[in-house]
């Protein structure tokens, strides 16, 4: 197995489906299916082929000698701007991984899964093709999303062949698979791995999510002849609601497990330069590897929401938008996964990952673990995302090991 193959697929890809600002493989849109489409190229050169399941999906299978199932997986959607190694390099090198298989029957079955719209970019729902495949999926919840254009997700799925209210009998194909073990490879798209000074790390589980809007109701008045004293500005009561969940993650952090809270969306209205804003719409994501953890820092939230929504005389609604409860990947594979980062590299950080990853889903289903590559500067999500070819190379002949090992235990049963 070459890794500079696989990372001259990588930038193959990146050149096809990039322009100046980064990657646009958006799922469900032309530039994803003319990605897929690229990728049915590479697999017909090396003997392999996809196949859809009804949650839209892409199988890629190596029948073995006995059909228990070793899965790999990683996405070939990208967040509009993105970077590209992110989830396209688990595919990737998966799809290497089962050419060297392909050679001859390996002793159980191997599949490489390209999730679709594991980003949720366009819907703002994470984790959709994957989430068909656990049966996790509620087709009632996501129905009606819509776009920045206004399209419904059920259409656009539809133009793409899924039937939204389908999906979840994906479960029941990948059952069929006789799933056993799930790795995915995958960039870290943060900081830790590099300032440490290593390429490669085992991942011992995922952050949990409660993620909110908040809703802060006040009067809107005229900023030139209201005092201070008598406003009602909801726009505060958001802003120091938004400090303190600051204040809550750095509390509720240790250096065995952190805590992150983020606002990453504001809305004021009427929202003039000449008024105090009667209303203000937050979104709140708050994220730990520990449940309790995650649902202290929930509760300190919903205490400093009504705390500064009192302070500034206005009233707040929260309403959950998502919720993932925190995985522990399974302790034999990361220990297979730690032995075959040292194995390669000569040293085993293990670490959590903060954001959400289809191996979650998969957890759900069979033993998971993943393997981060070093993401220079810690930077995902946009053109500037890296990992120098060493370390993608390192990182790619560990993962090929832990392949290897992760199969061999399968097949001892």
């Amino acid at each position: 197995m070459s890794a500079r193959d696989v990372i001259a697929n990588l930038r193959a890809l990146a050149a096809r489906t990039s322009d100046a600002h980064g990657a646009q493989r958006v799922a469900w849109g032309p530039v994803w299916r003319d990605a897929r489409r690229w990728l049915d190229g590479l697999l017909a050169e090396k003997g392999l082929r996809a196949e859809s399941d009804i949650a839209g999906n892409n199988w890629i299978t190596v029948p073995g000698a006995r059909p228990e199932t070793v899965i790999i997986g990683g996405h070939l959607d990208s967040v509009p701007n993105g970077g590209w190694l992110d989830g396209a390099l688990g595919v990737l090198a998966g799809i290497e991984a089962l050419h060297r298989f392909s050679r001859a029957t390996p002793p159980v079955t191997l599949a490489v899964v390209d999730f679709a719209d594991e980003e949720g970019a366009r819907f703002s729902r994470s984790l959709l093709g994957s989430s068909g495949a656990s049966g996790s999926l509620v087709p009632d919840t996501v129905r009606d999303l819509v776009d920045r254009q206004g399209t419904r997700l059920a259409d656009a799925l539809a133009e793409n062949g899924v039937d939204v209210d389908r999906m979840v009998e994906a479960r029941r194909a990948l059952d069929a698979r006789r799933p056993r073990a799930y790795l995915e490879l995958h960039i870290e798209q943060g900081p830790v791995l590099e300032s440490m000074g290593r390429s490669t790390g085992a991942v011992i589980g995922t952050y949990g999510v409660e993620r909110h809007v908040l809703r802060f109701v006040g009067q809107a008045a005229h900023s030139g002849s209201t005092p201070i004293a008598m406003r009602r500005d909801a726009f505060l009561a958001a802003a120091e609601t938004a400090l303190a969940c600051r204040d809550i993650a750095r509390r509720h952090s240790t250096p065995e497990s952190g805590v992150v809270c983020t606002v990453g969306t504001v809305k004021v209205e009427p929202g003039i330069v000449t008024a105090v804003p009667g209303v203000c719409e937050i979104s709140l994501d708050q994220r730990a590897l520990e449940p309790a953890t995650l649902a202290r820092a929930l509760a300190d939230a919903r205490e400093a929401a009504s705390r500064a929504a009192a302070a500034n005389d206005v009233t707040v609604e929260w309403r959950r938008v998502w919720q993932i409860e925190p995985y522990r990947f399974d302790p034999r594979l990361v220990a297979l996964c730690t032995e075959a980062v040292q194995e390669v590299t000569g040293h085993a950080p293990r670490l959590p990952s903060g954001p959400l990853h289809d191996a979650v889903e998969m957890a759900r289903v069979m033993p998971a673990v993943m393997m981060f590559a070093m993401s220079r500067n810690g930077l995902s999500h946009c053109k500037e995302e890296d990992t120098p070819d060493t370390d993608l190379a390192a990182t790619i002949e560990a993962f090929q090991r832990l392949v290897d090992k992760t199969v061999a235990m399968v097949a001892a049963g």
